[in-house]
């Protein structure tokens, strides 16, 4: 009985053991389909599936003639899958020899046999992803490689395989690189800085999926999304104009051992930046484009922020141009504080104009202090109102913020405003600077900085971009022409004589500020330093372009703004002038005869031309030129015509045309013309002779 009991036990525990055994396995299945069912269907998928993704090619960075200023150039390294489902021991055998002959030929580093064995190793081995060589090659030998004995039967039957690699490339190395900027080694980062930071999601296209199912051992491609490559940028950058920028630069610093520089060339009308310019010294003693100082480097301006104080002064009308100031010898004292002239001896008494030709430091904080002492508000206001204490907006990450001190903040003193009113105890960056002049030559208007005029895809443009306008006028008209003077003055009687030219006029600033030094002051160790900068506009009777230039830490105790800045700003004025202006199929006559002469026409159709002089009695010579359209030059007895052509591609000079002419013109070019005002062309957006695209939008000033 006793044994009976002890099978039957046995036999309980076993039964119950195989249904608590079911029972785990049903809760487990239950778990696993119901809890855990993604998780695992999931992880089957990636041995039967795999995604793998196919890289867009990222768009170009162009300069305004199309032009390639940052470019993918794509290279290849090659492996092999020694185990491919085609690569059978006949194929490879039959191919391999011929197959290391042509790698050692194209490759020229090993023999043949060496390649041989190498890849008879990696067979043995069974390696699926064995590395051929590991230098990158171009795709023009990409396409050399492919047919290559075992390479031409293609990834299966040849266990081919090609690795593709984005280099992004500068084609005009260093020039204009600290805007152009570029990517980080992680190239799903993107940009790092400047356009290619800015413009990255322009630029990196989608890339696109290869979806590959694995059947009987092999994977086959079940689904493929082909990527949308990258959209262009097209920027406003010149070449030929960043390139006349930089070297003037670069000779300026090499020759003044300065510690950096930059230069900005900007379009006076459209605000589109020509040419920017950024050069530090590097630790082997030559320069490169290390930071964009032009952009983020924001200081005390110097001198060239009298003109905003002037612009202050003449608006309240609490001073005249002809009004006169005492300078005395050049020094006076605000407070405990003393301020001085740099011209030795000072300049006595002169007037309010000549104050600001010279750059009077005594004579323009006595105008601003002695004025504004009792409401330094109604001061700083004025300067708000002009946008000077505002970012420029750009679409470049890093821009400087500008500093206008107000009153009560705590670190507003007593000598604040005389010594704000000639540019220390303030802070603005070149091109925040350069903004605010281009607004004088603008008429007023104060445009927002453009690096980028559109955006396209294969050539096609996708989106144009226009200017935006900050501030549509910065002060009066009446104020706007009395500055332009004194701009002008600063070059023909003033500090900048030293860029008189007889060709056109210039009109600009002179600034020569002490380097801040934190806590140390203006002097701390080494002693002082000094920024020099020039910053104006040219030609100043009609302003083109609007230019500035600033050199940090010139040193061979030459260091004032007319030196070593305005000199630079001279030779990228000549040259842009002579770029523009000398070309022989837009030279425009601009000085009008005096004298015994005919009356003075400019140029337009031959036929309307004759018509006139016919009706009015004046003797052509010259009317047997073949050419639709016709230049004048007025002579004692006559007026001789000239063929008057217009290159293909290149923007034609309009200036002194009526209306009906220049859109003529213009819109038989392909581009689309706005006019403000009547009477002649006086200024033209588009500068003659650049390169231009059809539909672009040029706009002409009339006057």
């Amino acid at each position: 009985m006793q044994i009976k009991k002890g099978i039957i036990l046995r036999f309980g525990v076993v039964y119950i053991s195989i249904g608590l055994l079911a029972a785990w396995i049903i809760v487990s299945a239950l778990y696993l389909q119901l809890i855990e069912g993604d998780k695992w269907a999931e992880e089957e998928m990636k041995l039967t599936n795999k995604d793998i993704i196919i890289d867009a090619n990222r768009g170009d960075i162009l300069a305004s003639d199309l032009r390639k200023l940052a470019c993918s150039v794509p290279t290849y390294r090659i492996y092999m899958d020694m185990k491919a489902n085609g690569l059978t021991d006949e194929v490879f055998n039959a191919n391999v020899d011929s197959l290391a002959i042509c790698l050692s030929k194209f490759y020229k580093d090993n023999s043949a046999s060496y390649y041989r064995n190498n890849l008879k190793k990696a067979r043995a081995q069974g390696k699926r992803y064995y590395q051929v060589h590991p230098r990158r090659i171009s795709f023009t030998d990409l396409k050399i490689v492919k047919q290559f004995p075992l390479f031409r039967l293609g990834p299966n039957k040849g266990g081919y395989i090609e690795k593709k690699y984005e280099n992004r490339r500068l084609p005009f190395g260093d020039l204009a690189s600290r805007t152009i900027g570029s990517l980080y080694a992680e190239k799903d980062l993107g940009g790092r800085f400047g356009l290619e930071m800015a413009y990255n999601n322009t630029l990196k296209g989608i890339n696109g999926i290869s979806n590959k199912t694995r059947v009987a051992g092999n994977w086959v491609v079940e689904e493929e999304i082909e990527p949308t490559d990258g959209n262009d940028v097209i920027t406003t950058i010149d070449i030929g104009l960043q390139d006349v920028a930089e070297q003037a630069l670069l000779e300026q610093l090499r020759e003044h051992r300065a510690d950096h520089g930059c230069a900005i060339l900007m379009e006076v009308g459209t605000g589109k930046v020509k040419a920017i310019a950024n050069l530090g010294l590097t630790s082997s003693g030559d320069y490169s484009e290390q930071y964009n100082y032009a952009i983020g480097e924001a200081t005390e301006p110097g001198s060239t922020f009298k003109l905003a104080s002037m612009i202050v002064a003449l608006e309240d009308r609490v001073v005249k141009l002809e009004d006169s100031i005492e300078t005395g010898k050049g020094s006076c004292y605000f407070y405990d504080r003393r301020m001085t002239d740099s011209h030795h001896g000072g300049f006595g008494t002169i007037t309010v104009r000549q104050a600001f030709e010279k750059s009077s430091n005594v004579g323009i904080s006595k105008i601003i202090f002695n004025n504004y002492k009792d409401n330094p508000r109604r001061f700083v206001d004025r300067l708000y109102s002009m946008n000077l204490n505002d970012p420029l907006g750009i679409e470049i990450k890093g821009e400087g913020i500008p500093r206008i001190k107000y009153p009560k903040e705590k670190d507003w003193w007593g000598t604040t405003l005389p010594w704000m009113s000639i540019g220390y105890e303030t802070q603005l960056t070149p091109l925040q600077i350069l903004a605010f002049y281009n607004a004088i030559a603008n008429n007023g208007k104060m445009v927002k900085p453009m690096f980028v005029e559109a955006v396209s895809r294969h050539g096609e443009i996708l989106e144009q971009r226009e200017t935006e306008v900050i501030n549509p006028s910065i002060c009066s008209l009446e104020t706007i022409e009395k500055v332009h003077e004194l701009l002008v003055g600063v070059v023909e009687n003033g500090t900048a004589k030293n860029i008189k030219n007889n060709r056109y006029k210039i009109a600009g600033k002179t600034g020569t500020a002490q380097i801040a030094k934190g806590k140390s002051g203006y002097k701390g160790e080494g002693g002082v330093q000094y920024q020099a900068s020039f910053v104006g506009y040219f030609p100043a009777d009609r302003p083109l372009y609007s230019c500035i230039v600033v050199v940090n830490g010139p040193s061979n105790n030459v260091y004032y703004g007319n030196l070593v800045a305005g000199s630079v700003f001279g030779e990228i004025a000549d040259r842009v002038y002579a770029q523009n202006y000398d070309h022989p199929d837009i030279k425009e006559e601009y000085e009008i005869p005096v004298g015994e002469y005919q009356p003075y026409a400019k140029g337009g159709l031959k036929e309307d031309l004759l018509a006139v002089f016919e009706e009015v009695g004046i003797n052509v010579k010259g009317q047997e030129i073949n050419s639709q359209w016709a230049s004048t030059k007025a002579r004692e007895h006559d007026i001789h015509l000239a063929s008057k052509s217009f290159p293909e591609g290149l923007v034609p000079n309009v200036l002194g045309m009526g209306a009906k002419d220049a859109v003529s013109i213009l819109e038989n070019m392909g581009l689309k013309v706005e006019l403000s005002g009547v009477g002649r062309v006086r200024q033209q957006s588009m500068t003659a002779g650049q390169n231009f695209r059809r539909g672009s939008t040029i706009y002409l000033k009339m006057g």
